[in-house]
């Protein structure tokens, strides 16, 4: 019984700014969100290898066919998206393994637990990364 319920208290924890920063329990916390994260992109990629298999079907009309066509250059569009995201995560895995995981690669500041909890990749800081973006824009713009 003591173990179920330590089980249910893991389950609920979310992180928080009033803990040290990327401590054991925090690191454990992003691990499994990452993973979970990367099974459920996996798991939509076996699905849509499933229904792509299945959708051979030839559309007698034209406009079937294009329609078919469209649907399935967006299903692989996504998942070449989703392919790369998990580079992604696979890097932040790795960074939590090497204990670098949550600070600016820019800065080496934290890089904050709700920016993480939003966007569980983030390499950069918020200021970091809107001076990344405001560099992108003024060479885009060239």
């Amino acid at each position: 019984m003591q173990e179920s319920s330590t089980d249910l208290r893991e389950a609920d924890y979310v992180p928080s700014e009033d803990e040290p920063f990327m401590n054991e329990r925090q690191l454990q916390f992003f691990k499994r969100k990452l993973l979970d994260w990367k099974d459920d992109i996996l798991r939509g990629a076996r699905e849509t290898v499933s229904h792509l298999q299945k959708e051979t079907e030839n559309h007698p009309d034209l406009a079937d066919r294009a329609s078919s066509e469209t649907d399935r250059a967006l299903e692989l569009r996504t998942r070449d998206r989703q392919r790369k995201l998990i580079s992604k995560i696979d890097e932040a895995l790795r960074r939590i393994e090497e204990r670098d995981y949550g600070y600016c690669e820019e800065t080496g500041e934290p890089i904050g637990i709700a920016r993480l909890m939003a966007r569980p990749i983030a390499t950069l800081g918020l200021e970091a990364q809107e001076r990344h973006e405001r560099r992108e824009r003024v060479h885009r713009d060239d």
